[in-house]
């Protein structure tokens, strides 16, 4: 199961943001909106990629992070699902 999560940022903040969500490493889908909730980026992550994948993704938010003053950020999460109704 999948759930969305949907927080604003400033800019500077982007690249850490992003940095710590891929940390997490239950995170599958990022999505950048610009304040009018224009799409901006969104990508994959998919578990078990070396960092170094990411090396293109983190220069792709820090260019955008310097001309972005506020964003949206959704972030798509996989849940494990209890077994519990």
């Amino acid at each position: 199961m999948t759930t969305k999560e949907t927080f604003s940022l400033h800019g500077e903040n982007l690249l850490k943001t992003i940095k710590e969500l891929i940390a997490e490493g239950n995170v599958t889908r990022v999505t950048i909106n610009d304040k009018t909730g224009k799409e901006l980026i969104s990508f994959p992550l998919t578990i078990g990629v070396v960092a170094a994948v990411f090396a293109p993704v983190f220069a792709a938010v820090g260019a955008l992070a310097a001309f972005v003053g506020e964003c949206t950020v959704t972030v798509e999460r996989e849940v494990k699902a209890t077994g519990e109704e």
